[in-house]
């Protein structure tokens, strides 16, 4: 996969169909590993939604990766205005986001290697990386950081 192109159509209507459920309050159902961002667009400033796997957590704090690359339409705008909101099983908060230097980024996503091995090779295979590892180079990872500590999970 080359990470400076956008999906096409189909898969791109694949890809946003979990967002109804985040607007329909039905989150839940996409359990622990996936949240809903909601960012502005840069352009517009109007609000922009996008579903991301949660690739490492703690408490306050979720980790996503763009997995296509600076390119990702939701990072660009995060560039532009950091504020955003994070639905998380179903509670929403406050957050910033902040993109993780390289050697933070390896960090977090060898945890992610850690614990779901399986997916992360074959994540890494379809990206066209020879471990997920070496990808933190290119696939940006963002902190997501509750901005009131205490109704981060």
């Amino acid at each position: 996969m080359k990470l400076d192109r956008k999906p096409r159509r189909a898969l791109r209507w694949f890809y946003r169909a979990p967002i109804w459920l985040y607007r329909a309050g039905l989150g839940r159902l996409m359990g622990g590993r996936f949240l809903m961002l909601t960012h502005r667009g840069r352009r517009s400033g109007l609000p922009r939604y996008a579903v991301l796997e949660v690739v490492h957590r703690e408490p306050g704090v979720w980790y996503v990766a763009a997995a296509y690359g600076k390119h990702a339409d939701w990072y660009r705008n995060i560039l532009v205005e950091p504020h955003v909101q994070v639905n998380f099983r179903g509670t929403v908060v406050d957050a910033v986001a902040e993109t993780l230097p390289p050697k933070e980024a390896r960090r977090v996503l060898g945890e992610y290697v850690r614990r779901h091995p399986r997916a992360a090779r074959a994540l890494a295979k379809t990206m066209g990386f020879p471990d997920l590892v070496a990808a933190a180079d290119q696939i940006p990872i963002v902190a997501l950081r509750a901005t009131d500590t205490s109704r981060g999970e």
